[in-house]
This record gives structure tokens, C-alpha cells and sequence, in this order.
């Protein structure tokens, strides 16, 4: 990992303004605010979070969000694309998904 420095300012802002300081961070790397901006909207209110992979032999997983809303994803060549969402009871999910992938790590 690089070693990194970090100034005494952005530490400042990090520490008692930190929604400010990934904005100016967001907009210093091009990134849409909205988009973050959005995303916490949707997932602020959230108390949990299950994932389950699709079945029927398509790849791809499904995020349900309070056991309520889910979120379909497909995976389409080298990502995966938004599929649209569902509402229902479903039920709780298995944490233990990730436990069995693999990590890679390039250098």
C-alpha cells in the first residue's frame, strides 16, 4: 500500500465535516455528487441489507433491503447490470455468502 499524506486541513475536515470533505473529495475526482447523493436516500433508512445469488443457472444476485424491496442484478459480460426490483416478505438471508470466494490481489 502507498504511503500516503494526508494535510492537516483535509484531516480537520475529515474528522468534524465529513459529508463536505467527500463531496470536495467526489468533486476533485469527477465523480457526480447526485449519484452518491441518491444512493444514501435509498439506503439510508435501511436496517439490513441480505444477498442472495440468482437461480436457475443465470449469474447474477439479488440485494433485498428490509426484507421487503429486492434488487435484481444480471451479470453482463465483465459486470453486472441493474435489472429492476420487486416488492415482497422475503426471508432473511445467508451472511455466510462471501465466505467461500476467493481473494485476488494484484499488484
Amino acid at each position: 500500500m502507498a504511503n500516503i499524506k494526508i494535510s492537516w486541513h483535509r484531516k480537520l475536515l475529515l474528522k468534524f465535516w465529513p459529508r463536505a470533505a467527500f463531496k470536495l473529495f467526489a468533486k476533485e475526482l469527477g465523480i457526480a455528487n447526485p449519484v452518491f447523493d441518491k444512493a444514501h436516500s435509498v439506503f439510508g433508512d435501511v436496517r439490513r441489507v441480505e444477498l442472495y445469488p440468482l437461480s436457475g443457472g443465470q449469474r447474477g444476485f439479488i440485494l433485498v433491503l428490509d426484507l421487503k424491496t429486492a434488487l435484481y442484478f444480471y451479470q453482463d459480460g465483465d459486470h453486472f447490470k441493474y435489472d429492476g426490483f420487486e416488492m415482497g416478505e422475503y426471508e432473511k438471508g445467508d451472511v455466510t455468502v462471501f465466505d467461500n470466494i476467493s481473494e485476488k490481489i494484484s499488484s
